[in-house]
C-alpha cells in the first residue's frame, strides 16, 4: 500500500451523515429496492474473489459489534434475536444475503430481497426500524470493512483501481438495501453489550461453537478499533496482540494454497440452502 492510501476497510468509518432522507425520499428507495432491475447493476467481479473466500466469515463477530455500535441496530438485534440460542442465525441471514446478491440469478435476487424487507417489516420499535435506510447503510458498511480488512490480510493489499472497483461492485448490497449516502453517529450502549456478552460469551452455544470462542473472542477484540473494543469493555494486551500477528501470519501462508473448493465451501452451502428455501416457497 502506498504511503497515504486509504485502505478500502477503512473508508466507511468517515462516512458521515449530511441530510436524513426525507419520507418521501424513504418512500422511493422502498419501491426501488423492491423492483430492483439486474440490468441497471454493474457486472460483479472482483467482489466476487472477495465474497466467495471462506475466511472472510472470521470476521463475522466484528461485524455484528460493528453493526450493534449503532443504537437502533443495537435495540433491534437485542430485541428481535436470539444469539444465546441461535448463534448462528444471523450469521445465516447475512451471509446468504451477500452469497445471493454477488453469484444469484436474477430471480434468486429478487426473492431474496423481497423476503429480507418481509422479515425487517416486523423489526421495529418506538426509536429504531430495521427498514431505516440509514441503519441499513451501517450494517452494510461494517460487511464491506470487515471483509476486505481480512482478504488483503490474507491475500494482500488491493491495487488503487481494484480497490476502487471492488468497492463500488460492492454497494449493490446497499442500494438493494434502500440506503442513502450517511450514517449515524456510534454509541455503544446497553443493548451493544448484551449483543456482545450473547455473541462472545455464549454458554447456551453448541459444543462445537463454544469450543472455537476464544478464538472467535481473540479476532474479534484485535479487529475492532480501539474505541469501539474499549467502549464494549473488550481488553487488547501485548500477548493478545502477538498471538492474533501470529495467526494472520499462519492463515496468510496457509489459507490461499487450500483447494478452492474447500475456501468457497460456506458460499456454496449458503447459496443451496437458500435455493431449498426459496423452491418451498413457491
Amino acid at each position: 500500500m502506498n504511503e497515504g492510501q486509504i485502505n478500502p476497510a477503512q473508508r466507511v468509518i468517515h462516512i458521515r451523515s449530511e441530510q436524513a432522507p426525507t419520507e418521501t425520499q424513504k418512500e422511493n428507495m422502498n419501491d426501488d429496492a423492491m423492483h430492483f432491475n439486474e440490468s441497471d447493476a454493474p457486472e460483479l467481479q472482483k467482489i466476487r474473489q472477495v465474497v466467495q473466500e471462506a475466511i472472510i466469515l472470521a470476521g463475522s463477530a466484528t461485524a455484528v459489534l460493528l453493526q450493534v455500535a449503532e443504537p437502533g441496530v443495537a435495540k433491534g438485534v437485542d430485541r428481535h434475536s436470539n444469539f444465546a440460542h441461535r448463534p448462528l442465525n444471523r450469521l445465516r441471514t447475512s451471509v446468504t444475503y451477500i452469497y445471493c446478491m454477488t453469484f444469484g440469478t436474477p430471480e434468486e435476487k429478487k426473492s431474496i430481497i423481497e423476503l429480507v424487507h418481509r422479515a425487517h417489516a416486523t423489526v421495529k420499535g418506538r426509536s429504531y426500524s430495521a427498514d431505516d435506510p440509514k441503519l441499513q447503510l451501517w450494517v452494510a458498511a461494517t460487511l464491506y470493512a470487515v471483509s476486505i480488512e481480512l482478504y488483503q490480510q490474507v491475500f494482500g493489499f488491493m491495487d488503487d483501481m481494484t480497490a476502487e472497483t471492488t468497492y463500488k461492485e460492492y454497494w449493490i448490497l446497499a442500494e438493494s438495501l434502500r440506503v442513502p449516502l450517511g450514517m449515524c453517529p456510534l454509541i455503544i450502549t446497553d443493548h451493544a453489550r448484551s449483543v456482545a456478552q450473547d455473541l462472545l460469551y455464549n454458554t447456551k452455544a453448541p459444543l462445537q461453537i463454544r469450543v472455537v470462542l476464544p478464538l472467535v473472542r481473540l479476532a474479534t477484540v484485535q479487529m475492532l478499533p480501539a474505541r469501539i473494543r474499549e467502549a464494549y469493555g473488550l481488553k487488547s494486551n501485548k500477548l493478545r496482540r502477538g498471538a492474533y500477528r501470529v495467526i494472520v501470519v499462519l492463515t496468510k501462508f496457509i489459507y490461499p494454497y487450500l483447494p478452492e473448493t474447500m475456501r468457497t465451501y460456506p458460499m456454496r452451502y449458503y447459496l443451496g440452502e437458500m435455493r431449498q428455501r426459496l423452491q418451498k416457497e413457491v
